[in-house]
């Protein structure tokens, strides 16, 4: 008798949104591999512990959907979207996720490693106890983040939009904030020394009072007002 805990493995298919509603009638996970589903909408589906490995997602429609406990590993989903999805505890990891919307989501307890989701829009989303582990971040849209007392290990920032976000006491290292927008974040007791702050003008350097930098961050911060620290 199979075991509906264990995963049934699907691979090298395309399959469309009927075929996905028949294997979710299964009412068991299942473990797609080297999968396609682009350009396909998967709304409002439970799909809760579902594996999607080495899976091709572009521009696939997930609103709505229940999809906890799902793992992404070494997907392509460019341009996806989970629109109010549930994703509690699921694991991301080494998944492109370029552009994708996540807006109003569910990602409590999830996890997200050497993953791209650069463009990516995450506003709104409710992230209690979320982790990221180099994660690039470029250009994506999280206002209101919080990101408190923890250690981002490896996170690009440039050019987000991370307008009051919380990094009180947070560590960041081998992390950037270039040119991100950061107007009323708060950084008491964060330790920025390792953050590249190139970019912040000092109307936004303001909301770093009570965090900690280094000689060389205060001079290039000095340095974006033409002043040379000797």
């Amino acid at each position: 008798m199979t075991d509906p805990a264990v995963p049934r493995t699907i691979t090298g298919q395309q399959l469309d949104r009927s075929e996905i509603e028949r294997l979710a009638g299964a009412k068991a996970p299942m473990h797609l591999l080297d999968c396609v589903l682009d350009d396909i909408d998967l709304s409002a589906l439970d799909l809760n512990r579902w594996i999607f490995e080495r899976c091709s997602l572009r521009r696939t429609t997930f609103a709505g959907a229940r999809l906890e406990g799902t793992r992404w590993s070494s997907c392509r989903a460019a341009f996806a979207g989970f629109l109010r999805a549930d994703l509690g505890e699921a694991r991301f990891e080494a998944s492109d996720f370029n552009n994708a919307v996540f807006r109003n989501a569910t990602l409590s307890g999830a996890h997200i490693a050497r993953c791209k989701l650069t463009g990516a829009d995450l506003s709104d989303v409710k992230a209690f106890d979320l982790t990221l582990n180099e994660v690039l971040l470029i250009n994506a849209k999280m206002p209101g983040f919080s990101f408190r007392k923890q250690t981002l290990r490896k996170i690009d920032f440039s050019q987000a939009d991370l307008r009051k976000s919380d990094f009180r006491a947070t560590v960041f290292e081998a992390c950037s904030l270039r040119d991100a927008g950061v107007a009323g974040c708060r950084f008491d007791a964060a330790d920025l020394r390792g953050a590249d702050l190139g970019g912040i003008a000092l109307i936004d350097a303001r909301q770093f009072r009570g965090a900690t930098i280094s000689r060389e961050q205060a001079g290039q911060l000095l340095g974006e007002l033409g002043l040379r620290v000797v």
